[in-house]
């Protein structure tokens, strides 16, 4: 038969007070129930671990010897029990960020610091893709939480953390470059580079419809996947794009970015709905009180 804590608890309290009657009152129990747990002790380990005579209570040569062994127990148990509420409270933990490459370039650093400052203890893990696999990551379970232009798939909660003004990326010395302001009606007869429609066909579907809005089918002469390439491709004066204002970052020679009157890009932060996470939790709300103070989009 094993010693259970409660026992160990008033074993050491009668040790540290020398004591039944101060243990019993610094316990808040009965003086008659202290003293019938430590005898339940003492026959579990079949050995007195108390002298008790006129003199007062005082160990035996064993019980001495126990003591620090039942200690350590004690603080080993409470420690279990620090690392599990610790735990439930989303303190600790391993969470999976995936941050899509276009948006990664500003958001991770500041999300990142901020998460590490309020639960240094939770471990992030971190990746950089594309809007695809960031999609199929969530949904499968490979991250937890993602952020991202919105993705529209059902099955996932989302919030926006930043809004942003939609640019025309135009190369230097183009006809619009000193404009403050354009219209995407005015862009008719550009050349236009783009993502590739395989990247992720919903977006590409509300590019179609942005573009019938303004009144005419964009002449796309070359695509690339990531905004490095497009800003490329800008510069090189094969044809213009559209990106959010975050991107100039990324190329400070070589482009110019001029507003689209009225067009505006969110960023969001998805995970999968049913999510129960106390960690996902915690640095979800991390986030929106990061985004409440911050402009995400200007940061890095």
């Amino acid at each position: 038969m094993t010693p259970d804590l409660r026992q160990l608890r008033y074993f050491v309290a009668v040790a540290e007070e020398s004591s039944f009657t101060r243990a019993a009152s610094r316990l808040m129990i009965t003086q008659q129930s202290l003293s019938q747990q430590v005898n339940a002790l003492e026959r579990i380990l079949g050995t007195k671990l108390f002298n008790r005579d006129s003199r007062g209570t005082r160990l035996t040569d064993t019980g001495a010897l126990f003591l620090p062994e039942a200690r350590a127990v004690l603080d080993r148990a409470d420690e279990a029990v620090a690392v599990v509420r610790r735990a439930v409270r989303g303190e600790t933990g391993r969470l999976h960020l995936a941050f899509l490459a276009t948006t990664a370039n500003h958001l991770l650093p500041p999300v990142v610091r901020a998460a590490r400052e309020r639960l240094p203890d939770l471990e992030l893990v971190t990746e950089e893709t594309t809007i695809a696999p960031l999609v199929e990551g969530v949904l499968s379970g490979r991250y937890d939480l993602a952020f991202t232009r919105p993705p529209r798939v059902p099955g996932l909660a989302a919030r926006t953390i930043a809004t942003e003004q939609v640019c025309v990326v135009l190369p230097e010395g183009h006809p619009h470059a000193d404009r403050t302001e354009l219209t995407l009606s005015e862009l008719a007869g550009e050349r236009w580079v783009m993502t590739p429609r395989s990247s992720w066909e919903p977006w590409h579907r509300a590019f179609d419809e942005n573009f019938r809005a303004a009144g005419f089918t964009p002449d796309i002469v070359a695509r690339d996947a990531s905004v490095q390439g497009l800003l490329g491709l800008v510069a090189a004066g094969v044809g213009i794009t559209r990106l959010g204002w975050s991107a100039h970052n990324l190329r400070r020679t070589g482009v110019v970015f001029v507003p689209l009157a009225g067009e505006f890009a969110t960023t969001e932060m998805v995970w999968l709905a049913d999510n129960p996470s106390p960690a996902l939790r915690r640095v979800r709300d991390v986030v929106t009180e990061l985004a409440a103070t911050t402009d995400l989009t200007a940061t890095g």
